[in-house]
């Protein structure tokens, strides 16, 4: 049995997330973690609300809520609605925990200790009409590289290079608009990763498997311009982790809290202990830590592009500069951009369709396919209407649902709601199970390399193999002529109804469950012989006609969601 520890990008507290970041990071790590249990072996699942920063502080004062208090409600909403898309963490934690306190104050001392953090006194952005500093990201103007006119004070989203407020033209506050900003001197710790460089870079040259997404953005970072820089990892706030060195304060950082970028990817760790002291688990070190079990783990991370920066470099260099046994990451699976019809999904601007809306259009299972068999992998990815429609359509409902309804209803309308008897397969049905059998096999290598349209286009042609089967050997027909061929028939097709189940979890958990309760079968075993699997249902086994598996989405309903959605939130 392998053991996997996966963990999804965790998304940040001011709000709902839209389809975007569902598809960036949760959904595909979802996928993973489900086949991976498919398949027998240990997995630890975890992701998190990030809960620090000025967004929490101004989406708090916004709804008239203490932060705290706001943080606790979103965290359950964003809860809720992860479990209604169905996404299987082990545990699903918050940044705000005092295990990610103790925890990051932690690290900071084993930094500190290193020799891998200074004081530096800087100069900040004031602005006078908001009457505070302003973290970065909470100014914006045009980037000196590419000249894109929304860059915020820390990356570009358009080119993501790394900026600083004062590398922006024309900067502006974005809580208020002001441009009356002002620098003023203040006192911050900063992170020395440039001591890092050479081992991060021969670090990340010996991930070989990584996608080139993954590796090219690392290495942009760590070699445009002067290279990778130090990094502040405090701020002018009051909401976050309180600034000390392990368990002793800080002198001169008594007012500060670590930047939310420097706590919020260990809270991948504290979410496990979080997960112990839930009563869920007994042992979380035997994940993180090599020196308790841990070197037998192999850790995967999902997450959009816009967080791998972060994630190659800044929090690995908190891992190697601890000087302690840490797991660090095996494999990153990076995301590009899913856009929203001709724009930009955006928390921020409101744009796109948000999870808690598409819950109410349409089950999860509808959603969960389109995402992930149009996963951005190699470049951004579009979604539309019109896309969604004819792949709900085409896929789910005339490939998979009416395959299902066909065999069915013909079983119980020629024979009964049992399968039927009849000889042995023959060499229509042998060659039928020889192509699933090569088809499965390649999916299970598409899986486990993280390929996600790849899996679902595999997956995809396995439902449409018994389509195909179907319409040669014409049971329908056959019955006219030769009753018991055509119990042989259905018999085959009835066995790839829970075969399709099974293989289909990690893609639509509610319709594999809703399909195996309709053919009365518990075994969710992974079809490691075809053969074996196909002949699992015996003559006399009884089912139930299911209720239609996947309904088609109507014009009129596309063209209503069109305009409901046209890129503003109610």
């Amino acid at each position: 049995m392998a053991r996997h520890l996966i963990t999804s990008a965790i998304p940040y507290i001011n709000g709902i997330k839209h389809l975007g970041n569902l598809v960036g990071s949760q959904l595909p790590a979802d996928l993973f973690a489900r086949y991976q249990r498919a398949r027998g072996n240990e997995v630890m699942f975890l992701c998190a609300t990030d809960e620090h920063g000025t967004p929490a502080e101004l989406a708090a004062a916004k709804a008239g809520q203490p932060v705290a208090e706001y943080c606790a409600e979103m965290h359950e909403i964003q809860a809720k609605i992860a479990e209604g898309f169905r996404l299987s963490f082990d545990h699903f934690g918050r940044s705000s925990s005092e295990q990610n306190h103790k925890l990051t104050q932690h690290f900071a001392g084993r930094l500190a200790q290193a020799g891998l953090i200074r004081e530096v006194e800087e100069t900040q952005m004031y602005s006078h009409a908001d009457g505070r500093f302003l973290p970065d990201r909470y100014i914006e103007g045009t980037c000196p590289n590419c000249g894109f006119e929304s860059a915020r004070g820390d990356q570009c989203d358009n080119c993501t290079k790394q900026l600083d407020p004062t590398d922006l033209i024309n900067p502006y506050s974005t809580i208020s608009g002001s441009t009356e900003l002002e620098e003023r001197a203040t006192k911050h710790l900063y992170l020395r990763q440039s001591e890092m460089r050479e081992k991060l870079s021969d670090w990340i040259d010996s991930k070989h498997d990584w996608p080139i997404l993954t590796t090219s953005i690392a290495k942009k970072w760590l070699t445009d311009g002067d290279g990778l820089q130090d990094r502040g990892i405090t701020r002018d706030l009051d909401w976050g982790v309180p600034v000390k060195n392990g368990d002793q304060d800080w002198p001169g950082m008594e007012d500060k809290v670590f930047y939310v970028w420097f706590d919020a990817p260990i809270e991948y760790i504290a979410a496990s202990q979080e997960w112990v002291d839930a009563g869920k688990g007994t042992d979380w070190e035997r994940w993180w830590r090599t020196d308790k079990g841990a070197e037998d783990v192999t850790y995967t991370q999902f997450m959009g592009k816009d967080n791998v920066p972060f994630h190659t470099l800044s929090f690995p260099v908190t891992i190697f500069g601890s000087q302690e046994p840490w797991k660090l990451v095996d494999y990153i699976k990076s995301f590009n951009y899913l856009n929203y019809d001709g724009g930009q999904f955006s928390t921020s601007r409101g744009r796109g369709v948000f999870m808690d809306q598409a819950l109410e259009i349409l089950p999860a299972d509808y959603w969960r396919w389109w995402l992930l068999s149009h996963a951005p992998e190699s470049s951004d990815a579009e979604f539309t209407w019109e896309n969604f429609q004819g792949s709900v359509n085409k896929d789910l409902a005339d490939v998979l649902g009416n395959f299902v309804s066909r065999v069915t209803k013909f079983c119980r309308s020629k024979f009964s709601e049992a399968v039927p008897e009849g000889a042995n397969y023959g060499p229509q049905e042998l060659a039928l199970i020889q192509e699933l059998t090569t088809r499965v096999r390649a999916y299970e290598q598409h899986m486990q390399d993280m390929e996600v349209r790849k899996s679902a286009q595999e997956l995809r042609a396995i439902w449409a193999a018994g389509n195909e089967y179907l319409q040669a050997v014409a049971p329908w027909t056959t019955f006219k002529t030769d009753p018991d061929q055509a119990a042989i028939q259905i018999r085959l097709a009835l066995n790839l109804i829970p075969f399709y189940a099974v293989l289909s979890a990690p893609f639509i958990p509610d319709a594999s469950a809703s399909l195996l309760a309709s053919m009365n079968v518990s075994n969710t075993e992974w079809p490691d012989d075809v053969a074996e699997t196909l002949q699992q249902l015996k003559i006399g086994h009884a089912f139930t006609v299911p209720e239609v598996t996947f309904r088609k989405i109507t014009d009129d309903e596309r063209e209503e969601w069109q305009t409901r959605f046209a890129g503003t939130r109610d």
